[in-house]
């Protein structure tokens, strides 16, 4: 049930609105617009109704600061008012807002244009859902990855807690296309994608396909031992999914990972500390493949042996 925020400083027609919409959205009402701004940071709403005549902060300024702020400023805001001149309807929709509801309220009007921003907030949210991942396996893409690496470097610089990169690899993949075909080779993907990903499911996890059959996982706040423990469950999950390799290579399709953990720092560099994990994750496919090769900025060295 989608999420709607109402806010308006009469509780009359504030719960007004919630008995027009309740049987359809799970409605939420506040009567402040200091309260309404908490609400809107803190809640996963689809759609705010805001009263433009408040006292305090009026309708307008919150709406300036709905927009203004990144948490809020993708929530569509439909303005409740009883101002039908043209210069108010002029200066709410500028501000940002996306329709207006004029009082007193009809509930079929009411319900009818709730109705569409809902949909239209829907469409929008699968749309950009669509542009973040993978179409093959589900995952976030490349595009996605370079957003959120960059967003959790800083996170980690600005906390003061340790950051991991792990870069992985399917095992001699070329080899595997060459034999069973490129449509097995995609559903081999897609099938690893989905052992690694239900293994990163933690808020502080990001797991992404960077390429072909390339993948790169970030972890914030656990240490290195943690981190390299983490991703040998990874290895270990991919390889019981018993998918038949190429006799000439192996029994099972297998992942190399290689990573790194530090702490970052202001002048440190995310392209370095990713250059090492692919450096690691070459010593693994040097020593074998099938293994976990794991770096730390305290010099510290693991490796799997199997």
């Amino acid at each position: 049930m989608e999420r709607i925020l109402v806010i308006d400083d009469s509780p009359v027609q504030a719960n007004l609105l919630k008995s027009i919409l309740d049987d359809t959205y799970d409605v939420t009402t506040v009567h402040t617009a200091e309260s309404g701004l908490h609400y809107a940071k803190s809640g996963d709403y689809s759609l705010i109704l805001l009263d433009v005549i408040m006292p305090s902060i009026n309708g307008f300024e919150l709406l300036a600061l709905l927009q203004k702020d990144f948490s809020t400023q993708h929530i569509p805001v439909i303005l409740i008012t009883s101002l039908s001149d043209f210069q108010n309807e002029e200066r709410g929709l500028t501000l940002g807002a996306v329709d207006y509801i004029s009082k007193p309220f009809h509930p079929m009007v009411v319900k009818a244009r709730v109705n569409t921003h809902i949909k239209l907030y829907q469409y929008r949210v699968q749309i950009e859902r669509q542009a973040t991942l993978d179409q093959l396996t589900g995952v976030a893409n490349r595009r996605h990855y370079n957003a959120v690496s960059l967003e959790r470097w800083q996170d980690a610089v600005r906390l003061n807690v340790p950051f991991s990169i792990c870069m992985m690899d399917i095992d001699k993949f070329k080899v595997y296309n060459d034999t069973f075909g490129h449509m097995a080779g995609d559903q081999v993907i897609a099938s690893v994608a989905a052992a690694a990903s239900a293994r990163l499911q933690r808020a502080t996890d990001f797991f992404a396909r960077y390429g072909g059959e390339e993948f790169v996982a970030i972890i914030l706040g656990s240490t290195a031992a943690d981190a390299f423990e983490h991703m040998r469950g990874i290895r270990r999950a991919v390889e019981e999914l018993r998918i038949p390799h190429s006799e000439a290579v192996s029994p099972w399709v297998t992942v190399s990972l290689g990573g790194v953990t530090l702490f970052p720092g202001p002048k440190d560099s995310y392209d370095t500390h990713l250059k090492i994990a692919d450096t690691m994750l070459y010593d693994a496919k040097r020593f074998g493949r099938n293994q976990v090769v794991w770096y730390s900025d305290k010099m510290d060295f693991w490796r799997e042996h199997k």
